[in-house]
Protein backbone atom coordinates (compact mmCIF):
# COMPACT_ATOMS: atom_id res chain seq x y z
CA UNK A 1 0.00 0.00 0.00
CA UNK A 2 1.48 3.68 -0.58
CA UNK A 3 1.08 6.35 1.55
CA UNK A 4 -0.24 10.30 1.61
CA UNK A 5 3.48 11.58 0.65
CA UNK A 6 4.43 8.22 -1.05
CA UNK A 7 7.06 7.73 1.51
CA UNK A 8 8.72 4.09 1.52
CA UNK A 9 10.44 3.12 4.27
CA UNK A 10 13.43 3.52 2.53
CA UNK A 11 13.12 7.10 1.83
CA UNK A 12 15.73 9.55 3.36
CA UNK A 13 14.74 12.39 5.29
CA UNK A 14 15.84 14.86 3.26
CA UNK A 15 14.10 17.22 0.19
CA UNK A 16 14.18 15.56 -2.94
CA UNK A 17 15.30 17.85 -5.56
CA UNK A 18 15.83 15.62 -8.43
CA UNK A 19 14.82 16.23 -11.96
CA UNK A 20 11.41 15.85 -11.13
CA UNK A 21 11.40 17.88 -8.22
CA UNK A 22 12.37 20.55 -9.83
CA UNK A 23 9.91 20.11 -12.48
CA UNK A 24 7.13 20.33 -9.18
CA UNK A 25 8.47 23.66 -7.80
CA UNK A 26 8.54 25.56 -11.06
CA UNK A 27 4.93 24.33 -11.91
CA UNK A 28 3.90 25.30 -8.65
CA UNK A 29 5.40 28.14 -9.03
CA UNK A 30 4.23 29.63 -12.54
CA UNK A 31 0.67 28.43 -12.52
CA UNK A 32 0.30 30.30 -8.67
CA UNK A 33 1.68 33.62 -10.54
CA UNK A 34 -0.52 32.68 -13.59
CA UNK A 35 -3.93 32.52 -10.79
CA UNK A 36 -3.05 35.42 -9.23
CA UNK A 37 -3.00 37.23 -12.42
CA UNK A 38 -6.40 35.92 -13.35
CA UNK A 39 -7.76 36.54 -9.84
CA UNK A 40 -6.27 40.07 -10.01
CA UNK A 41 -7.88 40.66 -12.99
CA UNK A 42 -11.67 39.10 -11.97
CA UNK A 43 -11.18 41.43 -8.88
CA UNK A 44 -10.05 44.56 -11.30
CA UNK A 45 -12.98 43.68 -13.44
CA UNK A 46 -15.55 42.69 -10.99
CA UNK A 47 -17.97 46.08 -11.68
CA UNK A 48 -18.69 44.13 -14.66
CA UNK A 49 -22.43 42.97 -14.70
CA UNK A 50 -21.53 39.34 -15.61
CA UNK A 51 -19.20 39.03 -12.65
CA UNK A 52 -21.35 41.28 -10.23
CA UNK A 53 -23.97 39.22 -10.42
CA UNK A 54 -21.79 35.73 -9.63
CA UNK A 55 -20.57 36.88 -6.48
CA UNK A 56 -16.85 36.34 -7.22
CA UNK A 57 -15.80 36.86 -3.78
CA UNK A 58 -17.51 33.30 -2.21
CA UNK A 59 -15.72 31.52 -5.08
CA UNK A 60 -12.34 33.35 -5.23
CA UNK A 61 -12.79 32.36 -1.27
CA UNK A 62 -12.73 28.95 -2.20
CA UNK A 63 -10.23 28.91 -4.77
CA UNK A 64 -7.59 30.62 -2.57
CA UNK A 65 -8.25 27.81 0.24
CA UNK A 66 -8.04 25.28 -2.06
CA UNK A 67 -5.08 26.78 -3.47
CA UNK A 68 -3.14 26.32 -0.35
CA UNK A 69 -3.88 22.26 -0.14
CA UNK A 70 -2.71 22.32 -3.91
CA UNK A 71 0.54 24.07 -3.38
CA UNK A 72 0.99 21.84 -0.35
CA UNK A 73 0.91 18.81 -2.47
CA UNK A 74 2.78 20.08 -5.61
CA UNK A 75 5.74 20.29 -3.15
CA UNK A 76 4.81 17.24 -1.19
CA UNK A 77 7.16 14.99 -3.45
CA UNK A 78 9.71 17.32 -2.74
CA UNK A 79 9.64 18.40 0.94
CA UNK A 80 6.96 15.20 1.96
CA UNK A 81 10.15 13.61 3.93
CA UNK A 82 10.73 16.70 6.16
CA UNK A 83 6.97 17.31 6.82
CA UNK A 84 5.85 16.42 10.05
CA UNK A 85 4.30 13.33 10.64
CA UNK A 86 0.83 14.98 10.94
CA UNK A 87 1.16 18.15 8.21
CA UNK A 88 -0.59 16.49 5.84
CA UNK A 89 -3.35 15.37 7.85
CA UNK A 90 -4.19 18.69 9.36
CA UNK A 91 -3.98 20.57 5.62
CA UNK A 92 -6.17 17.73 4.98
CA UNK A 93 -8.75 18.22 7.64
CA UNK A 94 -8.88 22.15 7.24
CA UNK A 95 -7.85 23.32 3.85
CA UNK A 96 -9.08 21.18 1.50
CA UNK A 97 -12.66 20.41 3.46
CA UNK A 98 -13.17 24.05 4.00
CA UNK A 99 -12.23 24.99 0.63
CA UNK A 100 -13.92 22.15 -1.28
CA UNK A 101 -17.74 22.89 0.93
CA UNK A 102 -16.86 26.91 0.12
CA UNK A 103 -16.82 26.40 -3.92
CA UNK A 104 -19.62 23.91 -4.18
CA UNK A 105 -21.76 26.13 -2.07
CA UNK A 106 -20.65 28.85 -4.52
CA UNK A 107 -21.82 27.11 -7.45
CA UNK A 108 -25.36 27.32 -5.60
CA UNK A 109 -25.52 30.75 -6.28
CA UNK A 110 -25.88 30.00 -10.37
CA UNK A 111 -29.03 28.32 -9.32
CA UNK A 112 -30.16 30.95 -7.11
CA UNK A 113 -29.54 34.15 -9.42
CA UNK A 114 -31.45 31.88 -12.22
CA UNK A 115 -34.36 30.90 -10.44
CA UNK A 116 -34.92 34.79 -8.80
CA UNK A 117 -35.07 35.77 -12.49
CA UNK A 118 -37.30 33.89 -13.03
CA UNK A 119 -39.80 36.76 -11.06
CA UNK A 120 -39.08 39.37 -14.10
CA UNK A 121 -41.02 36.94 -16.17
CA UNK A 122 -44.63 38.23 -14.89
CA UNK A 123 -44.61 41.72 -13.96
CA UNK A 124 -46.91 40.77 -10.59
CA UNK A 125 -43.99 38.03 -9.69
CA UNK A 126 -41.77 40.87 -9.06
CA UNK A 127 -44.14 42.98 -7.18
CA UNK A 128 -45.62 40.16 -5.14
CA UNK A 129 -42.06 38.82 -4.17
CA UNK A 130 -41.34 42.20 -2.99
CA UNK A 131 -44.11 43.20 -1.31
CA UNK A 132 -42.81 39.83 0.39
CA UNK A 133 -39.90 40.72 1.68
CA UNK A 134 -40.73 44.00 2.40
CA UNK A 135 -43.69 43.40 4.47
CA UNK A 136 -42.52 39.94 5.72
CA UNK A 137 -41.25 40.82 9.77
CA UNK A 138 -41.60 37.43 11.32
CA UNK A 139 -39.21 37.52 13.88
CA UNK A 140 -39.01 33.47 14.27
CA UNK A 141 -35.37 31.84 13.55
CA UNK A 142 -36.24 30.55 10.04
CA UNK A 143 -37.57 33.89 8.71
CA UNK A 144 -34.83 35.84 10.24
CA UNK A 145 -32.45 32.76 8.29
CA UNK A 146 -34.40 33.54 4.85
CA UNK A 147 -33.93 37.62 5.28
CA UNK A 148 -30.38 36.45 5.23
CA UNK A 149 -28.77 36.90 1.50
CA UNK A 150 -27.77 34.19 -0.35
CA UNK A 151 -23.75 33.97 0.39
CA UNK A 152 -24.38 34.40 3.88
CA UNK A 153 -26.55 31.78 4.04
CA UNK A 154 -24.44 29.71 2.26
CA UNK A 155 -21.66 30.79 4.30
CA UNK A 156 -23.93 29.68 7.62
CA UNK A 157 -24.79 25.95 6.19
CA UNK A 158 -21.06 25.25 4.85
CA UNK A 159 -19.45 26.73 7.82
CA UNK A 160 -21.69 24.80 10.47
CA UNK A 161 -20.63 21.35 8.18
CA UNK A 162 -16.96 22.62 8.69
CA UNK A 163 -17.44 23.05 12.07
CA UNK A 164 -18.31 19.34 12.82
CA UNK A 165 -15.63 18.68 10.31
CA UNK A 166 -13.04 20.44 12.21
CA UNK A 167 -14.55 18.40 15.51
CA UNK A 168 -14.11 14.98 14.03
CA UNK A 169 -10.68 15.32 12.61
CA UNK A 170 -9.37 17.04 16.14
CA UNK A 171 -11.75 13.75 17.75
CA UNK A 172 -9.87 11.20 15.23
CA UNK A 173 -6.15 13.47 16.06
CA UNK A 174 -7.03 12.77 19.87
CA UNK A 175 -8.13 9.30 20.07
CA UNK A 176 -5.59 7.72 17.94
CA UNK A 177 -2.30 7.04 19.31
CA UNK A 178 -0.72 7.00 15.80
CA UNK A 179 0.68 10.80 15.76
CA UNK A 180 0.91 10.47 19.72
CA UNK A 181 1.76 7.50 21.85
CA UNK A 182 1.62 8.39 24.84
CA UNK A 183 -2.95 8.99 24.86
CA UNK A 184 -5.26 7.74 22.79
CA UNK A 185 -6.75 3.99 22.04
CA UNK A 186 -4.30 1.58 22.92
CA UNK A 187 -3.41 -0.77 19.67
CA UNK A 188 -3.64 2.44 17.06
CA UNK A 189 0.34 3.42 17.75
CA UNK A 190 2.78 3.39 14.74
CA UNK A 191 6.28 1.59 15.41
CA UNK A 192 9.38 1.13 13.77
CA UNK A 193 11.76 3.62 12.60
CA UNK A 194 11.03 7.46 11.72
CA UNK A 195 10.29 7.24 8.34
CA UNK A 196 8.20 3.42 8.93
CA UNK A 197 6.03 5.43 11.09
CA UNK A 198 5.99 8.57 8.63
CA UNK A 199 4.61 5.75 6.07
CA UNK A 200 1.64 4.35 8.43
CA UNK A 201 0.80 7.79 9.55
CA UNK A 202 -0.27 8.56 5.91
CA UNK A 203 -3.33 6.19 5.68
CA UNK A 204 -5.85 4.68 7.98
CA UNK A 205 -9.12 5.22 9.56
CA UNK A 206 -8.50 8.56 10.68
CA UNK A 207 -8.86 9.74 7.84
CA UNK A 208 -12.17 8.85 6.99
CA UNK A 209 -13.98 11.89 7.66
CA UNK A 210 -12.28 13.66 5.30
CA UNK A 211 -12.83 10.98 2.51
CA UNK A 212 -16.32 11.18 3.91
CA UNK A 213 -16.78 15.23 3.27
CA UNK A 214 -15.44 14.74 -0.21
CA UNK A 215 -17.65 12.49 -0.94
CA UNK A 216 -20.39 14.37 0.21
CA UNK A 217 -19.80 17.03 -2.27
CA UNK A 218 -18.47 15.33 -5.30
CA UNK A 219 -21.26 13.26 -5.58
CA UNK A 220 -24.61 14.35 -3.70
CA UNK A 221 -23.91 18.27 -3.58
CA UNK A 222 -22.39 17.90 -7.29
CA UNK A 223 -24.85 15.76 -8.96
CA UNK A 224 -27.98 17.66 -7.28
CA UNK A 225 -26.18 20.80 -9.06
CA UNK A 226 -26.13 19.48 -12.63
CA UNK A 227 -29.22 17.92 -12.23
CA UNK A 228 -31.29 21.37 -11.34
CA UNK A 229 -28.74 22.80 -14.64
CA UNK A 230 -29.73 20.86 -17.23
CA UNK A 231 -32.27 23.36 -18.73
CA UNK A 232 -30.64 26.67 -17.78
CA UNK A 233 -28.89 28.00 -21.16
CA UNK A 234 -27.29 31.12 -20.11
CA UNK A 235 -25.20 33.74 -22.28
CA UNK A 236 -22.18 33.85 -19.75
CA UNK A 237 -20.69 30.87 -19.63
CA UNK A 238 -22.03 30.29 -16.13
CA UNK A 239 -24.33 27.17 -16.78
CA UNK A 240 -21.03 25.37 -18.62
CA UNK A 241 -18.39 26.33 -15.48
CA UNK A 242 -20.62 24.78 -13.14
CA UNK A 243 -21.09 21.74 -15.20
CA UNK A 244 -17.35 21.45 -15.70
CA UNK A 245 -16.53 22.52 -11.90
CA UNK A 246 -18.89 19.32 -10.50
CA UNK A 247 -17.31 17.00 -12.89
CA UNK A 248 -13.89 17.83 -11.99
CA UNK A 249 -14.47 16.84 -8.47
CA UNK A 250 -15.88 13.24 -9.32
CA UNK A 251 -12.47 11.21 -9.68
CA UNK A 252 -10.86 13.12 -6.85
CA UNK A 253 -11.75 11.18 -3.83
CA UNK A 254 -11.76 7.27 -5.66
CA UNK A 255 -8.53 8.02 -7.10
CA UNK A 256 -6.98 9.07 -3.83
CA UNK A 257 -7.98 5.93 -2.09
CA UNK A 258 -6.80 3.68 -5.24
CA UNK A 259 -3.59 5.42 -4.96
CA UNK A 260 -3.58 4.52 -1.46
CA UNK A 261 -4.51 1.36 -1.28
CA UNK A 262 -3.91 -0.78 -4.83
CA UNK A 263 -0.98 -2.10 -4.83
CA UNK A 264 -0.54 -1.68 -8.01
CA UNK A 265 -0.45 1.61 -7.70
CA UNK A 266 2.67 2.24 -5.69
CA UNK A 267 5.40 2.36 -8.80
CA UNK A 268 3.25 5.64 -9.77
CA UNK A 269 3.02 6.69 -6.58
CA UNK A 270 7.16 7.51 -6.44
CA UNK A 271 6.38 10.48 -8.95
CA UNK A 272 2.71 11.09 -8.92
CA UNK A 273 2.23 10.96 -5.27
CA UNK A 274 -1.86 9.90 -4.15
CA UNK A 275 -3.23 13.54 -3.34
CA UNK A 276 -1.83 14.70 -6.84
CA UNK A 277 -5.76 13.31 -7.64
CA UNK A 278 -7.39 15.67 -5.63
CA UNK A 279 -5.19 18.44 -6.56
CA UNK A 280 -5.86 17.49 -10.31
CA UNK A 281 -9.84 17.91 -9.61
CA UNK A 282 -8.47 21.30 -7.91
CA UNK A 283 -6.19 22.83 -10.98
CA UNK A 284 -9.40 22.07 -13.48
CA UNK A 285 -11.42 23.54 -10.81
CA UNK A 286 -9.39 26.94 -10.72
CA UNK A 287 -9.25 27.03 -14.62
CA UNK A 288 -13.17 26.73 -15.09
CA UNK A 289 -13.47 29.13 -11.91
CA UNK A 290 -10.91 31.78 -12.61
CA UNK A 291 -9.85 31.35 -16.38
CA UNK A 292 -13.15 30.54 -18.19
CA UNK A 293 -15.03 33.79 -16.49
CA UNK A 294 -11.96 35.88 -17.60
CA UNK A 295 -12.34 34.44 -20.90
CA UNK A 296 -16.34 35.30 -21.34
CA UNK A 297 -15.42 39.04 -20.08
CA UNK A 298 -12.27 39.59 -22.47
CA UNK A 299 -14.76 38.06 -25.08
CA UNK A 300 -17.77 40.62 -23.56
CA UNK A 301 -15.71 43.81 -24.31
CA UNK A 302 -14.99 42.52 -27.67
CA UNK A 303 -18.96 42.29 -28.25
CA UNK A 304 -19.36 45.57 -26.57
CA UNK A 305 -16.67 47.51 -28.67
CA UNK A 306 -18.09 45.27 -31.65
CA UNK A 307 -21.44 46.69 -30.98
CA UNK A 308 -20.12 50.36 -30.94
CA UNK A 309 -18.44 50.25 -34.21
CA UNK A 310 -21.42 49.00 -35.91
CA UNK A 311 -23.76 51.57 -34.43
CA UNK A 312 -20.88 53.91 -35.35
CA UNK A 313 -20.67 52.49 -39.21
CA UNK A 314 -24.53 52.58 -39.48
CA UNK A 315 -24.59 56.05 -38.57
CA UNK A 316 -21.97 56.92 -40.95
CA UNK A 317 -23.79 55.54 -43.79
CA UNK A 318 -26.93 57.28 -43.16
CA UNK A 319 -26.52 59.70 -45.79
CA UNK A 320 -30.16 61.87 -46.70
CA UNK A 321 -33.45 61.66 -44.96
CA UNK A 322 -35.43 59.17 -47.70
CA UNK A 323 -32.21 56.09 -46.82
CA UNK A 324 -33.07 56.78 -42.96
CA UNK A 325 -36.73 57.09 -43.37
CA UNK A 326 -36.27 53.11 -45.40
CA UNK A 327 -33.97 52.19 -42.49
CA UNK A 328 -36.44 52.88 -40.35
CA UNK A 329 -39.11 51.03 -41.96
CA UNK A 330 -37.05 48.08 -42.51
CA UNK A 331 -36.69 47.77 -38.79
CA UNK A 332 -40.26 48.51 -37.65
CA UNK A 333 -41.16 45.81 -40.13
CA UNK A 334 -38.29 43.33 -38.34
CA UNK A 335 -39.02 44.33 -35.28
CA UNK A 336 -42.38 43.64 -35.76
CA UNK A 337 -42.20 40.11 -36.89
CA UNK A 338 -42.06 39.30 -32.79
CA UNK A 339 -45.49 40.18 -31.95
CA UNK A 340 -46.77 38.67 -35.40
CA UNK A 341 -44.34 35.50 -35.32
CA UNK A 342 -44.61 36.48 -39.62
CA UNK A 343 -41.07 36.43 -41.33
CA UNK A 344 -41.38 38.78 -44.08
CA UNK A 345 -39.48 38.10 -47.56
CA UNK A 346 -38.92 41.51 -48.14
CA UNK A 347 -36.05 41.67 -50.36
CA UNK A 348 -35.34 44.92 -48.90
CA UNK A 349 -35.14 43.62 -45.50
CA UNK A 350 -32.58 40.49 -47.13
CA UNK A 351 -30.44 42.97 -47.95
CA UNK A 352 -30.64 45.73 -45.34
CA UNK A 353 -27.46 45.17 -42.86
CA UNK A 354 -27.39 44.54 -39.16
CA UNK A 355 -26.32 47.65 -38.14
CA UNK A 356 -29.86 49.36 -38.16
CA UNK A 357 -30.97 46.58 -35.05
CA UNK A 358 -28.28 47.50 -33.35
CA UNK A 359 -29.03 50.79 -32.53
CA UNK A 360 -30.46 52.51 -29.95
CA UNK A 361 -33.54 53.85 -32.02
CA UNK A 362 -34.21 49.93 -32.32
CA UNK A 363 -33.83 48.95 -28.76
CA UNK A 364 -36.48 51.85 -27.76
CA UNK A 365 -38.90 50.96 -30.77
CA UNK A 366 -38.70 47.20 -28.95
CA UNK A 367 -38.79 48.53 -25.67
CA UNK A 368 -42.26 50.31 -26.80
CA UNK A 369 -43.75 47.70 -28.96
CA UNK A 370 -43.15 44.42 -27.33
CA UNK A 371 -40.29 43.87 -24.53
CA UNK A 372 -41.94 40.70 -23.78
CA UNK A 373 -39.21 38.52 -26.23
CA UNK A 374 -36.36 40.52 -25.00
CA UNK A 375 -37.57 40.48 -21.30
CA UNK A 376 -37.64 36.38 -21.29
CA UNK A 377 -34.31 36.92 -22.83
CA UNK A 378 -32.71 39.07 -20.47
CA UNK A 379 -34.17 37.13 -17.87
CA UNK A 380 -33.84 33.45 -18.08
CA UNK A 381 -30.51 34.05 -19.92
CA UNK A 382 -28.41 36.62 -19.67
CA UNK A 383 -29.68 36.93 -16.09
CA UNK A 384 -30.26 40.91 -16.06
CA UNK A 385 -34.13 40.86 -16.33
CA UNK A 386 -34.07 43.79 -13.41
CA UNK A 387 -32.76 45.90 -16.38
CA UNK A 388 -35.80 45.30 -19.11
CA UNK A 389 -38.20 45.35 -16.43
CA UNK A 390 -36.74 48.50 -15.05
CA UNK A 391 -36.78 50.42 -18.63
CA UNK A 392 -40.30 48.98 -19.08
CA UNK A 393 -41.45 50.38 -15.96
CA UNK A 394 -39.72 54.06 -16.50
CA UNK A 395 -41.47 54.29 -19.78
CA UNK A 396 -44.73 53.44 -18.81
CA UNK A 397 -44.42 55.47 -16.07
CA UNK A 398 -43.28 58.40 -17.56
CA UNK A 399 -46.40 58.03 -20.40
CA UNK A 400 -48.54 58.34 -17.71
CA UNK A 401 -47.48 61.60 -16.19
CA UNK A 402 -49.81 64.32 -17.74
CA UNK A 403 -49.05 67.03 -19.87
CA UNK A 404 -50.23 69.83 -17.40
CA UNK A 405 -47.61 68.44 -14.38
CA UNK A 406 -44.97 68.42 -16.78
CA UNK A 407 -45.61 71.79 -17.81
CA UNK A 408 -46.09 73.16 -14.43
CA UNK A 409 -49.37 74.68 -16.23
CA UNK A 410 -52.41 76.52 -14.59
CA UNK A 411 -54.71 73.69 -16.82
CA UNK A 412 -55.55 71.93 -13.98
CA UNK A 413 -56.12 73.24 -9.97
CA UNK A 414 -53.88 72.69 -7.58
CA UNK A 415 -55.15 70.49 -5.72
CA UNK A 416 -55.88 68.06 -8.67
CA UNK A 417 -52.01 68.39 -9.57
CA UNK A 418 -50.89 67.73 -6.10
CA UNK A 419 -53.07 64.27 -6.56
CA UNK A 420 -51.26 63.80 -9.44
CA UNK A 421 -48.06 64.34 -8.15
CA UNK A 422 -48.49 61.98 -5.09
CA UNK A 423 -50.10 59.26 -7.34
CA UNK A 424 -46.90 59.54 -9.87
CA UNK A 425 -44.47 59.53 -7.12
CA UNK A 426 -46.01 56.90 -5.11
CA UNK A 427 -45.14 54.34 -8.63
CA UNK A 428 -41.78 56.08 -8.31
CA UNK A 429 -41.19 55.41 -5.11
CA UNK A 430 -42.13 51.29 -5.61
CA UNK A 431 -39.47 51.89 -8.92
CA UNK A 432 -37.23 52.45 -6.87
CA UNK A 433 -37.67 49.77 -4.17
CA UNK A 434 -38.00 46.63 -6.62
CA UNK A 435 -34.75 48.06 -8.73
CA UNK A 436 -32.45 50.98 -7.02
CA UNK A 437 -33.09 50.49 -3.21
CA UNK A 438 -30.11 48.10 -2.40
CA UNK A 439 -32.15 46.96 1.03
CA UNK A 440 -35.26 46.39 -1.12
CA UNK A 441 -33.88 45.74 -4.50
CA UNK A 442 -33.94 41.97 -5.09
CA UNK A 443 -31.32 42.79 -7.76
CA UNK A 444 -30.40 46.58 -7.96
CA UNK A 445 -29.57 47.65 -11.27
CA UNK A 446 -25.93 48.34 -11.99
CA UNK A 447 -25.94 52.45 -12.15
CA UNK A 448 -23.12 55.09 -10.74
CA UNK A 449 -22.55 56.17 -6.89
CA UNK A 450 -23.69 59.58 -8.21
CA UNK A 451 -26.88 58.81 -9.51
CA UNK A 452 -27.86 56.51 -6.82
CA UNK A 453 -26.61 58.98 -4.16
CA UNK A 454 -29.12 61.38 -5.66
CA UNK A 455 -32.22 59.06 -6.06
CA UNK A 456 -31.60 57.88 -2.16
CA UNK A 457 -31.80 61.43 -1.44
CA UNK A 458 -35.42 61.57 -3.14
CA UNK A 459 -36.24 58.14 -2.55
CA UNK A 460 -34.99 56.48 0.67
CA UNK A 461 -36.65 58.62 2.95
CA UNK A 462 -39.73 57.84 2.08
CA UNK A 463 -38.94 54.30 1.27
CA UNK A 464 -37.62 53.94 5.02
CA UNK A 465 -41.35 55.39 5.98
CA UNK A 466 -42.54 53.09 4.03
CA UNK A 467 -40.89 49.77 4.78
CA UNK A 468 -39.14 50.19 7.73
CA UNK A 469 -35.13 50.47 8.65
CA UNK A 470 -34.45 46.88 7.78
CA UNK A 471 -31.57 46.02 10.32
CA UNK A 472 -28.77 43.83 8.32
CA UNK A 473 -29.48 39.95 10.44
CA UNK A 474 -26.12 39.20 12.38
CA UNK A 475 -25.30 35.84 11.38
CA UNK A 476 -23.85 35.43 14.64
CA UNK A 477 -26.79 36.66 16.45
CA UNK A 478 -30.06 35.02 14.99
CA UNK A 479 -31.74 34.02 17.92
CA UNK A 480 -32.22 37.14 18.79
CA UNK A 481 -35.43 38.90 17.49
CA UNK A 482 -35.19 42.76 17.16
CA UNK A 483 -37.78 44.00 15.24
CA UNK A 484 -37.21 47.22 12.63
CA UNK A 485 -37.10 49.93 13.55
CA UNK A 486 -40.43 52.12 12.56
CA UNK A 487 -40.29 55.19 12.56
CA UNK A 488 -42.20 57.19 14.73
CA UNK A 489 -44.27 58.76 11.93
CA UNK A 490 -45.25 56.00 9.74
CA UNK A 491 -49.02 56.18 10.75
CA UNK A 492 -48.77 59.76 9.15
CA UNK A 493 -46.93 58.44 6.29
CA UNK A 494 -49.10 55.33 5.44
CA UNK A 495 -52.83 55.01 4.65
CA UNK A 496 -54.89 55.85 7.92
CA UNK A 497 -57.75 54.30 6.65
CA UNK A 498 -56.41 50.56 6.44
CA UNK A 499 -55.19 47.93 9.72
CA UNK A 500 -51.87 46.73 9.99
CA UNK A 501 -53.44 43.18 9.29
CA UNK A 502 -55.36 44.40 5.99
CA UNK A 503 -52.14 46.28 4.63
CA UNK A 504 -50.24 43.21 5.00
CA UNK A 505 -52.19 41.11 2.75
CA UNK A 506 -52.40 43.35 -0.18
CA UNK A 507 -49.89 43.75 -2.86
CA UNK A 508 -47.54 47.02 -2.42
CA UNK A 509 -49.92 48.65 -5.00
CA UNK A 510 -52.19 48.92 -2.33
CA UNK A 511 -49.62 51.04 -0.07
CA UNK A 512 -49.62 55.06 -0.42
CA UNK A 513 -46.89 57.10 0.89
CA UNK A 514 -48.86 60.28 2.17
CA UNK A 515 -45.50 62.19 3.44
CA UNK A 516 -44.15 65.21 2.10
CA UNK A 517 -43.24 65.30 -1.78
CA UNK A 518 -39.31 66.05 -2.17
CA UNK A 519 -38.45 69.07 -4.28
CA UNK A 520 -36.50 67.43 -6.69
CA UNK A 521 -38.79 65.02 -7.77
CA UNK A 522 -40.36 65.45 -11.40
CA UNK A 523 -40.93 63.43 -14.49
CA UNK A 524 -37.18 63.37 -15.42
CA UNK A 525 -35.67 61.74 -11.62
CA UNK A 526 -34.78 58.64 -13.52
CA UNK A 527 -33.68 59.97 -16.65
CA UNK A 528 -29.68 59.44 -15.97
CA UNK A 529 -30.29 56.16 -14.20
CA UNK A 530 -32.38 55.14 -17.60
CA UNK A 531 -29.79 56.37 -19.59
CA UNK A 532 -26.97 54.62 -18.18
CA UNK A 533 -28.93 51.19 -18.01
CA UNK A 534 -29.83 52.02 -21.63
CA UNK A 535 -26.35 52.08 -22.62
CA UNK A 536 -25.81 49.10 -20.61
CA UNK A 537 -28.72 47.29 -22.48
CA UNK A 538 -26.76 48.30 -26.00
CA UNK A 539 -23.53 46.84 -25.76
CA UNK A 540 -24.97 43.63 -23.57
CA UNK A 541 -27.73 42.47 -23.61
CA UNK A 542 -29.07 43.50 -27.33
CA UNK A 543 -26.42 42.23 -29.42
CA UNK A 544 -26.72 38.79 -27.80
CA UNK A 545 -30.81 39.03 -28.09
CA UNK A 546 -30.31 39.55 -32.08
CA UNK A 547 -27.62 37.14 -32.50
CA UNK A 548 -30.03 34.73 -30.99
CA UNK A 549 -32.56 35.76 -32.81
CA UNK A 550 -30.81 35.68 -36.10
CA UNK A 551 -29.48 32.26 -35.46
CA UNK A 552 -32.61 30.83 -34.62
CA UNK A 553 -34.32 32.29 -37.83
CA UNK A 554 -31.72 30.63 -39.62
CA UNK A 555 -32.09 27.16 -37.95
CA UNK A 556 -35.33 27.15 -39.13
CA UNK A 557 -34.23 27.88 -42.29
CA UNK A 558 -31.74 25.30 -42.60
CA UNK A 559 -34.62 22.68 -41.16
CA UNK A 560 -36.58 23.94 -43.74
CA UNK A 561 -39.77 24.36 -41.71
CA UNK A 562 -42.10 26.67 -41.91
CA UNK A 563 -43.18 27.38 -38.37
CA UNK A 564 -42.34 31.24 -37.58
CA UNK A 565 -44.05 31.42 -34.56
CA UNK A 566 -42.32 33.74 -32.49
CA UNK A 567 -38.86 34.39 -34.11
CA UNK A 568 -37.61 36.99 -35.27
CA UNK A 569 -36.49 37.70 -38.08
CA UNK A 570 -32.72 39.39 -38.48
CA UNK A 571 -30.97 39.66 -41.42
CA UNK A 572 -27.34 38.69 -41.58
CA UNK A 573 -24.04 41.37 -41.67
CA UNK A 574 -23.39 42.29 -44.99
CA UNK A 575 -19.73 41.57 -45.32
CA UNK A 576 -18.13 44.74 -46.46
Amino acid sequence: MGSELGLTADSKPAARLNGIGIWWICWTTGWTLLLLWGMGFLIYQRRMPMLRIRGIGLSLSAISLLHLYWISVQLGYVLGPLYPGDTQYWIMGTYLPLGIGLFHASNTRFLHVAQRQKQYIDRADILNASAAAKLSNNGDILSRFRRLDHTTKVVILVGSGMFFQLFMAVFMFLISRKWHSSWGIPGTEVSGTEMEQKVQMGRGWEWWPSVLWLFFWAWIVAPFTLWRARDIRDTQGWRTQTIWCAISGLQAAPMWLIALYVPGMEAINHQWIPPQWIALSIWLMEIFTVFLPCWEVLCHQSLCQETLNTIEQWENNKTGLGKAIRSFKSKSTIIDSIKTGWRSTNSSIKTSSVESILTLSALEYVLERNPEPLQQFSALRDFSGENIAFLTSVGEWKSSFPASVRSRSGVVSEDTKRELVRERFNRALRIYTEYISASDAAFPINISSVQLKKLESIFEGPARCMYGEKQAVNPATLFNYPEWNKAASVASCCEASKSVSEKDSVSGDCVQYWGDIPEDFDHGVFDDAEKSIKYLVLTNTWPKFVRDRRDSMESFENAGSTETGGSMCFPRPSKQ
